[in-house]
């Protein structure tokens, strides 16, 4: 890729990235838009009221990035929770990496590149036309010493990033115990989930589960709650809901619900109200929710499963971590999530259904990978000017316009991969889904390992190593190999990767902001629905897909700051107006649905290691490449003391994220026994793990006022 690529790709970013903040900043201030810009300040009233025309509205201002600036992470840890701030401490954690890497690679390895002459010389008076590869390592003469520059910069970066590492993880770890300590008594800390109970013949789950909790932990069992199947009973429920919105909306503007005529395509017949028709329907439906729900309740449609709490949250963790039967596929312990974080429908599954949905799922991840190779394939295609004419040879006079391959070759490539990455988030949340999760916080902490990794994968690895699956994976298994063909591969894709932070990264950070999606289908419902702001649901931010993006981008910042260190201005760029973007989706759009307390945290210590591991194998296949055999062997110790340093840190810092320990369950319960309040919360605990589906409604009686929410208090 020719430098005018790149900068067009630049060029054409950038002003789309100037474009969406201009439009933000106009589109956040018109009443109309509240729902899409500020709805966690609209939900929680604290959002200024609609007023008139203000000429001020249509001037753009920079008013939102000063407060997104000035909020302090206490403030975000008491209004997001603590999985916001360990969000926020990725790209404060990126940005501290990159800066450091970024001064080394520009101001010391960019100028040694420039100055070899492996590939040809700078051309600085028709800098534009110059090849990107003249600015990596490849155009640094083989043998020589210059080398040694890039060998210390490893060895400075590696250790850098393994001290900044150390310390996040050892904060982190400080906050969420203190996060512990200062939070109130939860549901979740006092109970936990049992599945695979074993019944006799002639006796329900529920006595079984009394009977034997009684039996083996007198002292600190509370109750429990049996899980039972109520899929039918949510599709009821469901459909009363719609027809609820339904008539709400014809009641909202009385033009959609004049009398119909109600036969032959309304030509001939008596005249219907459609409200009066939809009200009959949603009675209807009540009666049979409620004839449902008192058959699941008297036949026992139980489920093998039931949330059992405890007066202690030590005696919680004791039954947690104790083995409960000598056969281990039966009263299976695990911990409980937040009554509104469970996620009800992985009940049905027994353990050999969740065992085989495991594998299932691993075979659908990986054909998912190779279908995934056909956009990858285009996108090589694309990269390669010459390649594509042979592909398509009527096209050859087009591609001889030096505008349209630059745009090709700069920015189209990227621009088919982000859009096809899209798919990936909520498809492998339907994976996570299927494998018997039993929350939605658990679902996505498994979706984002699975959009990580394929990432990595579908992106890095199957752009370096262009070809076959069968060919990548061959690759693989010759580990002796690796770093030779990843030396001679991964520095050929430089360009290409340049180019993808800047359309991925700029690009997608901007839209987030802007809200593309979310404005566009406000602007498609805003004639069919009301402006009530008691319906409007406060979205959670989606961490399966944003913490696997940053994570790839440290990836290749990491991979790259020694090979191409052109990539790092770039990706410092992205990381900048993701601090800033991410501070003010908190504060306006961003309501916490669940809190694990820190708990993704891990996945990026995981995967920064493995990103310096990456990184030492492609220096050794480098400098061995480049007839530097010394430095070679000196590189050999930097992975051997990265996997070290992360073993203490699995050992250190893991299993406070895993369980809290004793000395913390029990100064806890100790401090909560002099709190007055909690008789009420051990009333409050036996029905807190109720399904929501079995809880009364009232859509037909809260028909009078449009503005009665839409579902009742009691339900979720």
């Amino acid at each position: 890729m020719l430098v005018s690529a790149l900068l067009t790709s630049v060029g054409i970013n950038s002003g789309l990235c100037v474009l969406f903040f201009t439009l933000y900043s106009i589109l956040r201030k018109q009443p109309n838009n509240y729902d899409v810009y500020i709805p966690r300040l609209l939900v929680e009233g604290t959002s200024k009221g609609r007023s008139g025309f203000n000429l001020e509205r249509l001037i753009p201002s920079p008013g939102w990035v000063r407060a997104a600036w000035k909020l302090s992470e206490e403030e975000l840890l008491s209004s997001s929770g603590l999985d916001a701030v360990v969000f926020m401490r990725i790209i404060t954690f990126s940005l501290k990496v990159f800066l450091v890497a970024g001064i080394i690679g520009v101001f010391v390895l960019l100028p040694v590149n420039c100055t070899g002459d492996q590939l040809e010389d700078v051309d600085f008076a028709d800098f534009s036309n110059n090849s990107l590869d003249v600015f990596t390592i490849s155009n640094v003469n083989n043998g020589s010493k210059r080398l040694w520059v890039h060998f210390a910069a490893v060895y400075v970066v590696t250790i850098f990033v393994c001290y900044l590492l150390y310390y996040e993880y050892k904060y982190i770890s400080s906050k969420r115990i203190a996060y512990f300590y200062s939070s109130k008594p939860q549901p979740h800390q006092f109970t936990i989930l049992v599945r695979g109970i074993p019944v006799s013949a002639g006796s329900s789950i529920s006595d079984t589960v009394e009977t034997f909790f009684t039996e083996y932990h007198p002292s600190t069992y509370l109750s429990h709650m049996v899980v039972r199947r109520t899929n039918k009973l949510r599709s009821l429920i469901n459909d009363a809901k719609k027809l609820y919105k339904r008539i709400i909306q014809l009641q909202s503007n009385p033009t959609q619900h004049k009398p119909r005529r109600g036969s032959c395509f309304g030509l001939f017949g008596h005249k219907v109200d459609l409200v009066d028709q939809y009200e009959k329907k949603l009675e209807d439906i009540e009666e049979n929710v409620r004839l449902e729900q008192s058959e699941i309740s008297l036949a026992g449609e139980e489920v093998p499963a039931a949330f059992v709490s405890f007066k202690s949250q030590y005696g919680a963790a004791i039954a947690f971590h104790l083995q409960q039967s000598i056969n281990p596929t039966q009263w299976v312990t695990e911990q409980a999530p937040e009554p509104l974080d469970v996620y009800w429908p992985f009940f049905s599954s027994s353990f050999m259904r969740r065992w085989i949905s495991k594998l299932v799922i691993v075979v659908a991840c990986i054909l998912l990978t190779i279908l995934f190779l056909i956009p990858v394939v285009i996108v090589q295609g694309l990269t390669n000017l010459t390649q594509l004419e042979g592909w398509l040879p009527f096209l050859k006079s087009i591609l001889s316009t030096t505008f349209v391959s630059q745009i090709i070759t700069g920015y189209l490539p990227s621009l088919i991969l982000m859009l096809f990455l899209r798919l990936v988030p909520p498809v492998m949340e339907l994976l996570s889904s299927i494998q018997g999760y039993i929350s939605h916080s658990n679902i996505e902490k498994s979706a984002c390992n699975k959009v990580l990794w394929f990432t990595i994968w579908n992106i890095f690895f199957a752009t370096v190593f262009s070809g076959s699956v069968l060919s990548q994976v061959s690759i693989f298994l010759d580990p002796k190999n690796i770093p030779a063909k990843l030396a001679v591969s991964v520095p050929a894709q430089a360009s290409f990767f340049i180019a993808y932070v800047v359309t991925s990264g700029w690009t997608s950070v901007s839209t987030e902001v802007f809200r593309l999606v979310p404005l566009f289908c406000s602007l498609i419902s805003r004639p069919f629905t009301g402006s009530k702001d008691d319906d409007l649901q406060v979205p959670s931010i989606p961490y399966h897909r944003d913490i696997p993006r940053l994570l790839f981008f440290g990836l290749l910042g990491i991979t790259y700051f020694f090979l191409a260190p052109l990539i790092l201005p770039f990706l410092l760029g992205y990381f900048c107006l993701g601090y800033i973007i991410y501070r003010n989706q908190f504060i306006n759009v961003y309501a916490p649905k669940y809190e694990t307390a820190g708990k993704f945290w891990p996945i990026v210590h995981n995967s920064t290691i493995f990103s310096l591991v990456l990184m030492h194998a492609i220096a050794v296949g480098i400098f061995t490449l480049k007839k530097l055999s010394l430095a070679s062997t000196l590189i050999f110790p930097l992975p051997v003391l990265t996997l070290l340093f992360n073993e203490y840190c699995r050992k250190r810092f893991l299993p406070i994220f895993i369980a809290y320990s004793a000395e913390c369950l029990i100064k806890k319960d100790r401090d909560d026994q002099n709190d007055p309040a909690m008789a009420e919360f051990f009333d409050e605990l036996v029905t807190a793990y109720q399904d929501p589906a079995l809880m009364p409604i009232h859509y037909s009686g809260n028909l009078e006022s449009l503005n009665t929410p839409l579902i009742s208090s009691a339900s979720v």
